[in-house]
């Protein structure tokens, strides 16, 4: 089995033909024992997550795991050989010192290649396709290929400023996914650092806008300790209506490659963002009476195998049983219902149940205490909370139309279908913020 050229278009005369090991090298440096390295930062498989490293593990060498191996230097590319189908590579522009990768990865060092080229080359959705079928033709447990798979792949190389612009082009929508995702994670640690100064601390603005505990705010009282006077302590059932996401049985007779998206665990723990804005699943018409809708702009929160994480669903869809669904809001927004649920995550899934897959019984939430400000207090948060809100939607989407942009182009790109002019300016303009799609949004 070969891989073939993309979308079968034959590439320009004037392209050769390469293997990637007469070009790049795969797995060159590993750890020695005469290495002198004390710390390491550590890559695992689960961190690296749309063509970006989630975080860092940073280890002490002896205590490292045994699968950190591989040394990893500026423009290395990270393959994962284990389920290729879950695309979990990266391209390291800069490496930190002493940095190392599970030897779970194939790590492919450009050498007479321009390195953006072969990364987009080895990571489009073409060549992914074909490690999976490599992959689930083994007879592993996991479906996994061999690193030499990527060594005797035959590539297309254009002329060396040709690679170098088709290279600029694909990184810089990237760079600019990567800048709005920044951007995201800024918002949203703004977002959570407010909740707590002003619903943790008490620190909220006073009527003369002064911090309300640090200057001698009223307390009283409560089964959760003091709290501000004037506010209340609840049950979450007494705020909100909670009901479970349903699925059609047998699941399997009713999913489909396209119809009503159908929420799973795996689209949150998979999502870079608190938002849901597309499902790998769809369920076919006849099941939709058998699931639970909701329209967009929903809180749902999982009950089941990775408890407790809290996520808006942007899209009208269906919701597995793993979730918990949250309709209509007493005393509370969902805004607000979301940073606590977010914040409690600990103390909440702690009294699930369940020895390999925990879970959390609709009861156990319902009963959860909550503490319910003044609705002036809310009404100050709910403003902040709403905006950052709609700027991160606003830029999920917009992200969505880059990726998009991106994995249309790499085929044509990388085939010669569409040629590259060079010595031009590549970098991405400013897309639209999307405003019909990001009122899916709705505070």
């Amino acid at each position: 089995m070969s891989f073939e050229p993309f979308n079968g278009v034959t590439p320009p005369n004037e392209w050769k033909t390469r293997l990637v090991k007469d070009i790049a090298v795969v797995n060159e440096r590993s750890i020695k024992k005469s290495d002198r390295i004390d710390t390491i930062q550590y890559i695992d498989i689960a961190a690296v997550n749309h063509r970006n490293i989630d975080q860092l593990q940073t280890f002490k060498l002896n205590d490292a795991p045994s699968r950190a191996r591989r040394i990893v230097q500026d423009n290395d590319i990270l393959i994962s050989t284990v389920r290729p189908n879950l695309k979990h590579y990266t391209m390291i522009r800069k490496a930190e010192p002493d940095m190392i990768a599970s030897t779970g990865f194939a790590v492919v060092s450009p050498k007479r290649v321009h390195p953006d080229f072969l990364y987009y080359y080895l990571t489009s959705d073409s060549y992914t396709r074909y490690l999976t079928q490599i992959a689930e033709g083994q007879t592993s447990a996991y479906p996994a290929f061999n690193s030499d798979i990527i060594e005797n792949t035959v590539i297309y190389l254009p002329p060396e400023n040709e690679q170098c612009e088709i290279g600029e082009m694909l990184a810089s929508v990237d760079k600019k996914i990567e800048l709005n995702n920044a951007i995201n994670k800024n918002l949203e640690e703004m977002a959570q650092a407010l909740f707590k100064r002003w619903f943790v601390d008490f620190e909220f603005p006073n009527e003369n806008g002064e911090p309300y505990k640090s200057s001698g705010g009223e307390f009283e009282e409560s089964e959760l300790g003091l709290i501000p006077r004037g506010w209340k302590v609840k049950k979450i059932s007494e705020v909100t209506n909670i009901v479970r996401g349903a699925s059609p049985r047998p699941i399997q007779d009713y999913i489909d490659s396209k119809g009503m998206p159908w929420i799973k665990i795996s689209d949150a723990t998979e999502a870079n963002s608190k938002f849901i804005v597309k499902t790998k699943e769809f369920i076919k018409k006849a099941g939709i009476s058998k699931s639970r809708k909701i329209n967009p702009g929903t809180l749902i929160l999982s009950n089941s195998a990775t408890p407790g994480i809290p996520m808006f669903v942007l899209i009208e869809a269906c919701v597995h049983d793993g979730w918990l669904i949250f309709k209509d809001f007493f005393g509370v927004s969902k805004e607000f219902l979301y940073y606590f649920l977010l914040r409690e995550r600990e103390g909440i899934v702690s009294l699930s149940n369940g020895s390999v897959f925990r879970n959390l019984k609709t009861d156990i939430l319902k009963n959860y205490k909550i503490i319910i400000p003044k609705d002036s207090v809310l009404m100050q948060a709910d403003v902040i909370f709403k905006s950052i809100n709609e700027s991160i939607a606003s830029r999920i989407y917009q992200n969505e139309q880059l990726a998009e942009l991106r994995d249309t182009l790499l085929p044509k790109l990388m085939s010669g279908e569409i040629r590259v002019p060079v010595e031009q300016d590549h970098s991405v303009p400013d897309l639209p913020m999307v405003a019909e799609r990001s009122a899916n949004y709705q505070p």
